[in-house]
């Protein structure tokens, strides 16, 4: 039987992942899940590839909805979250071609921590992910077994394994014996939602930031996934998914397969 291993969702988009036991499933994914972003000063979107530092930033929105950051060596900042107010040009994925700055204070916290100037802001209308009524990359998905073979290659060829975290998934499946299994799912309950196919998961250099050091940590697992997993567009490890039924979900849940698409050829 397949359940859900591990939940994760990332409040900043490009930051610390927060582990969690139990989520909300949207139309536009985990709630709360990359609500903000990390941008440069002409707007464009910060990622661990330029800054590889952000990895090691964390946030947290509490029930009093204020935002707590936190980075070792940074100590910690609780920021009051604008909802609306400063709306800036920025080139995030996703949005609307507008972030709510979110001030000062926390861009001078970013820009320290992560050694470039940054800022903060928050995603203005998140209803605008849906296209067409629902977000194809709502969720990312990966299962262990998918990460234990592409760790048995690493290791056959002598460079150390790495932890799932270099992926940055949203659901991590447990039980389904077959690697990649993700990738034919047509459709899915997990818990109380149902998830469909979106697309197969692209791979950059966000891949090679140990998640923990904040740190690039050599070529893997970019020069092993190119032995296998090629696509025109790059190489792929995991399924980026669409919310077909909203629902809640939590670890040890059953996800079950009610819709197959055709085998991977090769």
């Amino acid at each position: 039987m397949a359940t859900v291993h591990a939940l994760t969702l990332y409040p900043i988009k490009g930051c610390a992942g927060v582990v969690v036991q139990r989520a909300e499933v949207t139309p536009t994914g985990l709630t709360h899940d990359r609500l903000f972003a990390v941008v440069k000063p002409d707007g464009s979107t910060a990622w661990q590839g330029e800054a590889p530092r952000l990895a090691v930033i964390s946030g947290r929105l509490r029930e009093d909805a204020k935002l707590e950051l936190s980075a070792p060596g940074a100590g910690e900042l609780v920021l009051d979250v604008a909802a609306d107010g400063d709306a800036r040009p920025v080139d995030v994925e996703k949005w609307p071609g507008t972030g709510i700055d979110q001030g000062d204070e926390v861009a001078e916290w970013l820009s320290a921590v992560a050694g470039t100037q940054l800022r903060l802001v928050r995603e203005p209308a998140r209803e605008s992910r849906a296209r067409g009524g629902t977000d194809p990359t709502a969720l990312l998905v990966l299962s262990l077994s998918s990460l234990d073979a592409l760790n048995e290659r690493i290791t056959a060829r002598g460079a150390n394994p790495v932890p799932m975290n270099r992926f940055r998934p949203n659901v991590v499946v447990s039980g389904w014996p077959e690697p990649h299994t993700e990738d034919r799912v047509g459709r899915m309950t997990v818990g109380g939602a149902e998830i469909g196919f979106g697309e197969l998961a692209i791979r950059c250099a966000v891949t090679l930031v140990d998640q923990v050091a904040g740190v690039r940590a050599g070529p893997e697992p970019l020069r092993t996934l190119a032995d296998y997993r090629r696509e025109p567009d790059g190489v792929s490890f995991g399924l980026k998914a669409a919310v077909l039924t909203p629902g809640q979900i939590a670890v040890g849940d059953d996800v079950t397969v009610t819709e197959w698409r055709p085998a991977r050829a090769g």
